[in-house]
């Protein structure tokens, strides 16, 4: 288990915070904000890093088609 989280990690985990979204897509966010602060509890190294920007990229495209799907909903 890593003792700490290392400062490019931490910075990664800045990417991952919901609050500001709407509920509807806070809900498709938080998932992997949850999984991406277990993963840098846990894990260490510099796949960690790359593991944390392919689950943004994943969250990102997840809350974009949620948000896709919720405007075509309400047209």
């Amino acid at each position: 288990m890593a003792a700490e989280i290392h400062p490019a990690v931490a910075r990664l985990l800045d990417g991952f915070r919901y609050e500001h979204l709407p509920e509807p897509l806070q809900s498709v966010s938080r998932p992997f904000h949850d999984l991406a602060h277990q993963l840098a509890e846990t894990l260490a190294g510099p796949e960690v890093t790359r593991t944390l920007e392919r689950l943004w990229d994943a969250k990102n495209w997840a809350v974009l088609a949620a948000s896709n799907a919720e405007r075509e909903a309400g047209s």
